[in-house]
Order: structure tokens, then sequence, then C-alpha cells
């Protein structure tokens, strides 16, 4: 373990092995840190926060401050970070609030580059990348995979879902499908992800079928009413739509047309 000497660590702090604490640092009550973890110089991390195994913050991030919502008034809230994340300079991630379960959570294998802000009560999955200065509002949900694209602004309850794709400056006010990519102000439908879809093993059959779903959705002026039941016939001969349509199902905001 490699603490420096001018960090400030409360003594209710939990770290793992060969963790590595930066110069100037701050850690509060109620922070737990897995092994081998690097803490840069001169960040901030407030608990309750649990950060799991392998993750590298690196300086001036603020990592688990409270919620920048007038509703929250102290009560009892968390964030969780997953594994191996990357966490670069000037991060902002906030704990979680009362009305929202109460916790914000960080999955595995992250990205999150420099200026990104994750606003309290977010859910966050694996393997996500956001580009410089893209933030998420409050309760907003961001599903395995996705990519978000330089300063994209995610309005609050919006839900962007696995593999897709936000460019760059996108401002999204609605749920965006899986597989999707989106761009402009406001964001509007581009096509499929089809290069990230292929770098992760889709096969030709699945790509075909996930095409012609999106042609029913977005190409064939149907309403979503009129287009699920060819969606649900698509769906038996290629797995990868069910997803698809389980989320247009599932959302509440409604989804980018």
């Amino acid at each position: 373990m490699s603490i420096h000497p001018t960090a400030v660590i409360d003594s209710t702090v939990k770290l793992g092995e060969n963790v590595e604490i930066g110069p100037y640092s701050i850690l509060g009550p109620g922070v737990e840190l897995g092994a081998g973890c690097i803490v840069g110089p001169h960040v901030v991390i407030n608990g309750p926060t649990k950060i799991g195994v392998e993750n590298h913050i690196f300086q001036f991030a603020s990592i688990g401050e409270v919620p920048q919502d007038k509703k929250f008034h102290g009560e009892n809230s968390r964030l969780e970070i997953g594994d191996r994340n990357h966490i670069r300079e000037f991060v902002t991630i906030n704990r979680g609030t009362e009305d929202g379960g109460g916790i914000t959570r960080i999955g595995n294998d992250n990205w999150l580059m420099a200026y990104i802000h994750v606003a309290h009560d977010c859910i966050v999955g694996d393997n996500v990348i956001f580009s410089n200065g893209a933030s998420l509002a409050g309760h907003v949900t961001v599903d395995d995979h996705a990519i978000l694209g330089g300063f994209t602004l995610v309005h609050q309850f919006c839900h962007i879902g696995s593999h897709a794709f936000c460019g760059m400056a996108s401002a999204v006010s609605k749920d965006v499908p899986p597989y999707v990519i989106v761009n402009g102000n406001p964001a509007h439908p581009h096509g499929l992800n089809l290069e990230g879809l292929k770098r992760r093993g889709f096969s030709k059959d699945a790509l075909k079928g996930l095409r012609d779903a999106y042609k029913l959705v977005y190409r064939q002026g149907l309403t979503v009413d009129e287009a699920m039941p060819k969606l649900l016939q698509l769906a038996k001969s290629c797995a990868e739509i069910t997803p698809f349509i389980d989320f247009i199902k599932s959302s509440t905001r409604g989804i980018i047309r």
C-alpha cells in the first residue's frame, strides 16, 4: 500500500491491498476502496461510497459528493462503483437520493473520460464509454456497451439501451433503444451501430435481423403499436431483436424517433 503523507484519510475508511493514494487526496467517512485501486492527487471521495477493485481515479475527480438536488435533505444515500473502471480528470459522480432509491451505481470496466458528470440515482452498466464532457442528469440508466460521444447531454429519467451510440453533442430527451445511433439537438435516429455490433461479435444473421427490425420502427411510417406484431414475428428467428422489443415496451418517456 502506498499512501502519500499529505493525503487525508478518515479513520472509518476501509482500504484493500495494494491501494495507492496520491498527494492531497481526501477520503471521507464511509468510503470503502477495493484492492489494487489507484487514486491520483487532489481527488475527493466522500461516503457512503463503496468502490470495487482495480479502479483508477485520476486527479481532481469528485466522487460520492451529495446530490445536486434541492429535494435532498441529508437523508442516507450511497454510491457504488464496480471494478476496473477508469475515471479521468474532473469527473463528478454524486450519491443517490431518497426519491431515486438512495443509490447511484456504476458497473464494471467503464471509461469515464475528462469532465464527465453522473448525477444522483443514475445506473450505469458495464463496458460503457463516456467521451469528454458527456453528462447524465438524475435518474438516468445507461445499459452495457453504450457509447456517449463528447458533450452528449442526457435528460433526467432517460434510458440509453445496450450497444447504443450517441453522437457528439447529442441532446437526448427520450429513450434510446438498444443498437441505435442517435445524433443532433434534439437527437434523432441515424441507423444502427453496425460497426460496434460487428466488433462485439454479432453474426451476419443477427445484423440482418436487427436491420429489418430497425426498418419496421423507423423507415416504414408505422406507429410503434403497428410495428410491434411484426417485430414479435421477426424475433422468432432472431433472438437479438428481443431486447429491442423489451426496451420499447418498457419505455416510459417514449423512444427517440
